[in-house]
């Protein structure tokens, strides 16, 4: 009997393993953390904005485990993410982190917490913060701001130039690490129609800070003062700093960035627009104007 019960036993177990280990497929938005996702009712407000795309970058690299939300009726469950069978394109989740993502996997439970195993990972949606971008790429967008001598500048003046436009200010800690980045941009890609542009939100009262700050990181560029958190979101921008736009010589937006700017990333989507636009200089000299030139008898002349 007690060789019955022990068999019947062993059996229970291995067939619940069975079940724990059977693959399933969810489906949510990948979170950066419980702590953020708790802020709001995400019933309400969706998670995934540029600020939360901010956030994320700190929670994920501090080590925090990144979740994905997967909605069950008006509540949401969230399930850890663990390294299945899927190999991650870099060192952690942040990449899908606002995403909206097709996972399958096992899933196991740890105390509280339920894990998932990925083996396979699609991503169904882009975050928040990317559909605002996109939204606003190709699109002419005005900006009017005071430079350090209250004179008006428009960023319509810079057509013709490739314009880097970078929202900053001079309590944003971030702000002040990428401030060699685009200096170096701007030595390097100025003699090619590139120009940077940093627009400050700080208002002219703060014109002493401004200076110190420019005179501490040495900034080599115009800046202009006064940005509000709704010209940054006209640009596609959330409200928090920093956040560079890449806007073409046509005038029109090409990239928009949020976040710290990575300089290689940077010159690369340099290097390609004007690469593009010498083709197109290139294609255009080719082309024949219509009726520019004519056949010899076409040609009149003047009596002698």
């Amino acid at each position: 009997m007690k060789r019955w019960l022990v068999g019947l036993i062993v059996c229970l177990t291995a067939t619940l393993q069975v079940v724990a280990q059977s693959s399933v497929k969810l489906e949510g938005q990948v979170v950066c953390c419980a702590d953020c996702w708790s802020e709001a009712d995400r019933n309400k407000v969706e998670y995934g904005t540029a600020e939360n795309l901010l956030n994320a970058k700190s929670c994920v690299e501090s080590g925090d485990p990144t979740l994905l939300a997967v909605r069950e009726g008006d509540k949401f469950t969230l399930y850890q993410l663990a390294i299945g069978k899927f190999l991650l394109p870099g060192k952690n989740w942040l990449e899908f982190v606002g995403r909206r993502v097709a996972v399958t996997g096992t899933v196991q439970t740890k105390k509280d917490t339920r894990i998932i195993k990925v083996d396979t990972l699609a991503v169904s949606a882009p975050s928040l913060a990317e559909l605002d971008a996109a939204n606003v790429v190709d699109k002419e967008i005005e900006l009017r701001l005071k430079d350090l001598s209250g004179v008006e500048q428009t960023l319509s003046a810079l057509k013709g130039r490739i314009v880097i436009l970078n929202f900053w200010a001079t309590y944003c800690i971030p702000c002040k690490a990428e401030m060699p980045d685009l200096a170096a941009i701007q030595n390097e890609y100025a003699a090619l129609g590139v120009q940077v542009i940093g627009a400050s939100a700080d208002e002219a009262e703060n014109r002493a800070k401004v200076l110190q700050f420019i005179k501490e990181t040495r900034i080599n560029f115009p800046v202009w003062m006064g940005a509000t958190t709704a010209e940054m979101k006209q640009f596609g921008l959330g409200s928090a700093l920093p956040g560079t736009v890449v806007v073409g010589k046509d005038g029109r937006i090409a990239k928009v960035l949020s976040g710290v700017v990575n300089q290689t990333d940077l010159k690369k989507q340099l290097d390609a627009m004007l690469a593009a636009a010498e083709a197109k200089t290139a294609d255009d000299s080719k082309k024949e104007v219509p009726g520019a030139k004519k056949r010899a008898s076409e040609v009149s002349s003047v009596p002698s």
